[in-house]
């Protein structure tokens, strides 16, 4: 008997929806036509050189433009930005007509809010069960934001309670200021 058939779906999502993710909408332009889709299936992976990755459904309709291109953005989400990541998680919507975005470097859109932005080109694709591992090369780095970030945990949009600069926001967060965990 194989790991996998012992493993119950639903138990597995269950389990898995207790680690609290980010959640970032990566994006690409397919010549003057921006596309883009809801990410909770990003990381940082090597600092050199700098790589991220993230991983698309093999369902993804978006996915096979990105890949086209070669290139993308990811759009780290703010905490109110809760309407962004609904409208980039739902299928057959014009998901760009309600947002303002402007272009990274690359061309991919910049979501207008989100906290910071990734640019990067595409360096390796990995097949892993019914998903894809994309790694980026990152090429270009946005500003950063003091806003709170958007969460995901249990099935459910969420953000931390304590305020990121406050001193209970220190409290909270046991890395070191001002460098990041990574």
């Amino acid at each position: 008997m194989t790991a996998a058939s012992v493993v119950d779906a639903t138990r597995f999502r269950s389990v898995l929806g207790h680690f609290c993710t980010g959640v970032a909408v990566v994006t690409a332009c397919d010549g003057d036509e921006p596309v883009g889709f809801a990410c909770q299936s990003f990381a940082a992976l090597s600092l050199e050189p700098p790589l991220v990755l993230f991983c698309p459904a093999k369902s993804s309709r978006t996915w096979p433009v990105i890949e086209r291109v070669g290139r993308f953005a990811v759009n780290v989400l703010a905490g109110d930005q809760r309407d962004v990541s609904a409208t980039f998680g739902a299928r057959g919507v014009d998901k760009f007509a309600s947002v303002e975005w402007t272009r990274a470097p690359s061309g991919s859109p910049l979501l207008t809010g989100s906290l910071t932005w990734i640019d990067c080109v595409l360096d390796a694709v990995h097949e892993a069960g019914d998903h894809y591992v994309a790694i980026g090369r990152v090429t270009e780095l946005g500003e950063v934001s003091d806003e709170r970030p958007l969460l995901f945990y249990r099935g459910r949009y969420t953000v931390t309670e304590a305020e990121p600069n406050g001193e209970a926001g220190h409290a909270m967060f046991t890395w070191p200021r001002p460098d990041d965990w990574f």
